[in-house]
C-alpha cells in the first residue's frame, strides 16, 4: 500500500490560510516582505494606497510570534515584565484609530493573545497607561509620542524586547523636521534593542534610494519591495465648453460650481479636495447654497477645525453616512474609505506625489482602478493638468530630500535623553552620527550642542533658565530639576505653531482655530465664515474668541499665513515642455485659443529658450521672465534682479512671482537689450548680491522662532494659563536673536537660523542652478504691445496690495475681460 504524502507546508501556512478564508491571495510583494522579515532584514516597501501594504508589514512579525514558544504562565504575585513587540509609527494621529483597527483584526484572527494600544495625543487613558507600563503588544505611535515615551527612565528596559519597528507612511516624514527627530529616536530604539527589524512603508518617491538611507543607516543594502502592480488611475479634467470663456488667472474655480454639483449628485460619496484651508471654506459655503439634501450628508474637515468634527466627517465617510466631504491636505495620507466612489481636484495639486495621494483615496480596495476628476480654476491650470497626464504615463514623481544637520532637534532630543535616565556623552555622539541626518556632525559641533543644553550657550551662561541640563559626579548627562522636565514634556515635537487663536461657541463647544493675525483684525458684531458656519464674533479674551452664529451669511473667510501651495519644480518642467510641445489631450485643445494668443502677442516659453517680455502699462515699466524653477527660487531670483538692474540704472523697483515666472515693475522706463538681462543673470557674487538685495536678518530673526521653540529655549505656556500671542512669542525670540547676535555671533542656533534662509526659504542651491539653466538658454526678448495670457497672472498677482475700494478679484476680472476682448 502506497504511502500518503503530506503537502509540504509553506513558510506563511497561518497568514495565507487567513486569507484564503477571506477570499484573498498573498501577493507576491506581501510575501517577499514576510520572507526577508523572517530573515533578520531590515527594509523599506512601496507600494501604491489600497494594495495591502499593512498586512506585508505586519505579517512577517505574526508569523515569527506564530513560531515562537509561549510564554511561561506568570506566577501569582510576579511583577509584570514588559511586553511591547511591535512599534507602529505613524506621522498622523487621524490614521493611528484607523491603523489600530487594521492591525487588531489579523492579531485576533490567529489567535495571538496580543494586546493593541495607541500612545498619541488622542488615545484613552487605558491606552496610554498600557503604552507607559509597556504591557501592549503592539503600541500604534506618532514621531512625537514616541519620543515623549523616550524622555521616561523605565521606556529602557520596556524596549529591550522590542522586535520590530514598522514607519508607516514614511514619504510624508522624510523631508521635514518630524523627519529627523524620527531618526534620532529610532537610533535609540537600536541602541536598545540591537535585534530589532526596522522596516518603513512608502508611497512611490524620486529618490527612494535616499529615503531608504534615511530610514536605514545601518543597513546600506536593505532592500526595497517595489514590486507591487501600480494601481491603474484616470485623470479625467473638467473641460470648459466650446467658445465658453475661461479666466486667465484665479484661484478659487467657483465658476465651475454648477458641473461640480451635477458630478456630485450622479455617485453616492466624493471627496472634494482644495489645496487650501481658505478655499475649501469657501467651496464648502457654495455648496451649501445649491445643496438640496440633508445639510449633515455635506462636511468639512481641514487641519484647524477641531479634532471632533474632523473625525465626525472621517467616520461619515467611512460608513457611507456622509454624500461629501470637502478637504485640504488633512485627508490626504492613508486613512480608508473603501465607502469613496469619487474624488475630485479643486485646481492644479501643483505635484505628482500628491495627486497620486489624492486620487488614492477613492475606492480604497485592492484591486480597483484610481479615478481623479480634476477641476480647473483657470485657463493655465489646463496645461498643468496636460503635463501632469504625461508625467502620470511616464511613472515620473517628485523626490523628497530629507534634512541634514538640524541642531535645534538634536538639542531637543540631547534634553530628551538626559530627562529619559542620562547620556553618556562619547556613546550618544557614535550614537547620532550613524543617523543619515548627523553622518556630518563634527566634534566642535557636538561639544557646542552640550554647552547649549547645560548652561544656553556663552551669552546665555548667567541665566538659571537655561540651565536645563547638568553632568554628574559619574559623567552622565542628566536633568534633575522637576520643572524643567514638566516644561520639556509639553514642549516635545517639531510642529511649530502659527500664532493660532481658539474659537468657540460663548456657550460651549469647540470649533478650531484660526490665526491670530485674522482674528485681531476683526471686531465684535463682525462676521466670518469658519468650520462650515457662518459666525459672529463675541469676544477676544485669552487667546480665545468667543463666537456665536450669525444671522446673516456674508462673513468673510479667514486667510491662513504660508498655507499657498506651491508647484513642485518637476512639474514646473513639465509644463514649460507641455507649452512647446504637441497639443494632444484633451486639455491641450481646450487651452489652444489661449496658447495661440500667447503666440500671437509674443512667443511660447520652451525647454531651450528662456522667454522675457518687456511692456509699459499704467503702473510702470514690466519685465516679465519665465525660468519655471518654482516660486521659493522666483522670489530670490525677482530680488537679484532688481539690486542688479539698480545698480545699472538707479530705479524703484516692486516684484511679484509665480511659479511659472517673476514680474519686476520700474517705475522709470529704462529698456534692457539682451546682453544687459544676460549681465544681470550671472551667477558670480551670488551669496554677496543676495546678502545685499535680502534683508536677510530680519529673514533670520523669523526663522529663529521656530529654531529657539523646537530647541527648548521659547518654553511652552503651563496648562491652566493664558497662552502666549504671536506677539509675545516674537518678542521673547527676537530679545534671544538680538542678544545672541551681540553676544555670541556665532552660537549654533542662530548659524541653523541662517543656513536655513538660504537652504529652505531662498532654496539657494535651486537658484544657482537656474541661472546656470538661463545661461544655457536661447534668450527669447519679446514687447508686446499689452499683457499676454502669461504675464497678466504676475500682473494681477503685483496689483494685490495695491490700495483700491474695489475687491482685488473683481478688478482683476474686468481687466482680463478687458484684454481677452482685445485679443478675441
Amino acid at each position: 500500500m502506497k504511502a500518503t504524502v503530506k503537502p509540504r507546508a509553506t513558510f506563511d501556512a497561518p497568514l495565507a490560510a487567513w486569507f484564503a478564508r477571506q477570499g484573498w491571495t498573498p501577493a507576491p510583494f506581501q510575501r517577499a516582505a514576510w520572507r526577508h522579515y523572517l530573515a533578520g532584514r531590515d527594509g523599506l516597501l512601496v507600494t501604491p494606497t489600497g494594495s495591502g501594504k499593512t498586512l506585508a508589514a505586519l505579517g512577517g512579525p505574526l508569523l515569527q510570534a506564530l513560531r515562537d514558544p509561549p510564554p511561561p504562565k506568570r506566577k501569582r504575585g510576579e511583577i509584570v515584565a514588559a511586553r511591547t513587540r511591535v512599534l507602529w509609527i505613524t506621522p498622523l494621529r487621524a490614521l493611528a484609530n484607523d491603523t489600530t483597527r487594521a492591525l487588531r483584526e489579523p492579531i485576533e484572527a490567529l489567535g495571538l493573545p496580543w494586546t493593541v494600544a495607541m500612545r498619541t495625543g488622542d488615545a484613552s487613558a487605558r491606552d496610554k497607561r498600557l503604552a507607559r507600563n509597556g504591557q501592549s503588544d503592539v503600541l500604534v505611535i506618532t514621531p512625537e509620542s514616541l519620543a515623549l515615551l523616550l524622555s521616561y527612565p523605565e521606556t529602557a528596559g520596556q524596549l529591550r524586547g522590542l522586535r520590530a519597528v514598522i514607519v508607516d507612511e514614511w514619504h510624508e516624514l522624510l523631508g521635514s523636521k518630524r523627519g529627523v527627530l524620527l531618526q534620532l529616536c529610532l537610533a535609540r530604539l537600536r541602541a536598545l534593542s540591537p535585534a530589532m527589524r526596522n522596516w518603513g512603508l512608502s508611497a512611490t518617491l524620486g529618490n527612494l534610494g535616499e529615503a531608504r538611507d534615511a530610514l536605514l543607516p545601518h543597513a546600506p543594502d536593505a532592500p526595497i519591495i517595489d514590486a507591487a502592480k501600480p494601481r491603474s488611475l484616470t485623470l479625467e479634467t473638467l473641460l470648459p465648453e466650446a467658445g465658453e470663456r475661461f479666466a486667465w488667472a484665479g484661484h478659487l474655480g467657483l465658476s465651475q460650481l454648477q458641473r461640480v454639483v451635477a458630478r456630485l449628485q450622479g455617485v453616492r460619496s466624493t471627496l472634494l479636495f482644495a489645496n487650501t484651508r481658505s478655499q475649501a471654506e469657501l467651496w464648502h459655503k457654495a455648496l451649501q447654497s445649491v445643496w438640496l439634501e440633508d445639510p449633515t450628508l455635506l462636511a468639512l474637515h481641514h487641519g484647524s477645525i477641531d479634532p471632533k468634527l474632523r473625525q465626525a466627517a472621517e467616520q461619515g465617510l467611512r460608513d457611507g453616512s456622509v454624500r461629501c466631504v470637502v478637504a485640504t491636505s488633512s485627508l490626504d495620507l492613508g486613512v480608508d474609505f473603501p465607502a469613496v466612489d469619487q474624488v475630485i481636484q479643486i485646481g492644479s495639486p501643483k505635484g505628482m506625489a500628491r495627486l497620486l495621494q489624492r486620487a488614492g483615496r477613492a475606492r480604497h480596495r485592492p484591486g480597483e482602478a484610481g479615478h481623479i476628476l480634476c477641476v480647473p480654476t483657470h485657463a493655465l491650470e489646463l496645461v498643468e493638468y496636460a503635463a501632469a497626464r504625461k508625467a502620470l504615463q511616464s511613472g515620473q514623481v517628485e523626490a523628497r530630500p530629507p534634512p541634514r544637520l538640524s541642531l535645534d532637534v538634536l538639542a531637543q532630543h540631547c534634553v530628551t535623553l538626559a530627562l529619559g535616565g542620562g547620556f553618556d556623552a562619547d556613546a550618544l555622539f557614535a550614537e547620532v552620527r550613524a543617523t543619515h541626518a548627523f553622518t556630518e556632525l563634527d566634534a566642535g559641533t557636538w561639544q557646542a550642542v552640550l554647552d547649549f543644553i547645560v548652561q544656553g550657550g556663552k551669552a546665555l551662561a548667567h541665566y538659571p533658565d537655561y540651565h536645563r541640563v547638568v553632568r554628574d559626579e559619574d559623567g552622565m548627562y542628566r536633568v534633575v530639576d522637576r520643572k524643567l522636565a514638566f516644561r520639556h514634556r509639553l514642549s516635545i515635537g517639531t510642529i511649530t505653531s502659527d500664532g493660532h487663536v481658539s474659537v468657540q461657541f460663548a456657550k460651549g463647544g469647540r470649533l478650531g482655530a484660526v490665526e491670530e493675525s485674522f482674528i485681531g483684525r476683526l471686531r465684535p458684531r463682525d462676521r466670518f465664515q469658519f468650520a462650515g458656519k457662518t459666525l459672529e464674533l463675541v469676544q477676544l479674551k485669552d487667546m480665545t474668541a468667543y463666537v456665536r452664529l450669525a444671522k446673516r451669511n456674508d462673513g468673510i473667510v479667514p486667510r491662513w499665513q504660508g498655507s499657498r501651495m506651491p508647484l513642485s519644480s518637476m512639474l514646473a518642467e513639465a509644463v514649460q515642455a507641455t507649452l512647446a510641445g504637441p497639443r494632444d489631450t484633451p486639455e491641450l485643445r481646450a487651452v489652444s485659443p489661449m496658447l495661440d494668443t500667447q503666440a500671437r502677442l509674443s512667443a511660447l516659453p520652451t525647454p531651450d529658450t528662456l522667454l522675457a517680455e518687456q511692456l509699459a502699462t499704467r503702473e510702470g515699466w514690466h519685465l516679465f521672465l519665465y525660468p519655471f524653477a518654482g516660486r521659493a527660487v522666483h522670489e530670490g531670483l525677482a530680488a537679484l534682479l532688481a539690486l542688479r538692474w539698480g545698480r545699472l540704472h538707479p530705479n524703484t523697483f516692486a516684484f511679484a512671482v509665480n511659479d511659472y515666472g517673476l514680474a519686476i515693475t520700474a517705475q522709470a522706463r529704462h529698456l534692457l537689450d539682451d546682453d544687459a538681462l544676460r549681465a544681470l543673470l550671472q551667477e558670480g557674487a551670488l551669496f554677496d548680491d543676495l546678502q545685499a538685495s535680502l534683508n536677510l536678518a530680519e529673514l533670520a530673526r523669523r526663522q529663529f522662532r521656530d529654531i529657539a521653540r523646537v530647541s527648548g529655549l521659547l518654553s511652552p505656556a503651563l496648562p491652566g494659563r493664558a497662552p502666549r500671542s504671536m506677539r509675545q512669542l516674537q518678542a521673547s525670540s527676537g530679545l534671544l536673536f538680538d542678544v545672541l547676535s551681540r553676544f555670541d555671533a556665532d552660537h549654533l542656533l542662530l548659524e541653523q537660523a541662517r543656513r536655513e534662509v538660504f537652504e529652505a526659504q531662498l532654496e539657494v542651491q535651486a537658484l544657482r542652478a537656474t541661472l546656470a539653466d538661463c545661461a544655457r538658454r536661447t534668450l527669447s526678448m519679446q514687447h508686446p504691445d499689452s499683457l499676454t495670457p502669461l504675464s497678466f497672472p504676475l500682473w494681477a498677482e503685483a496689483m494685490r496690495g495695491s490700495l483700491s475700494t474695489e475687491d482685488w478679484s473683481t478688478r482683476m476680472r474686468r481687466a482680463a475681460e478687458a484684454l481677452e476682448r482685445t485679443h478675441a
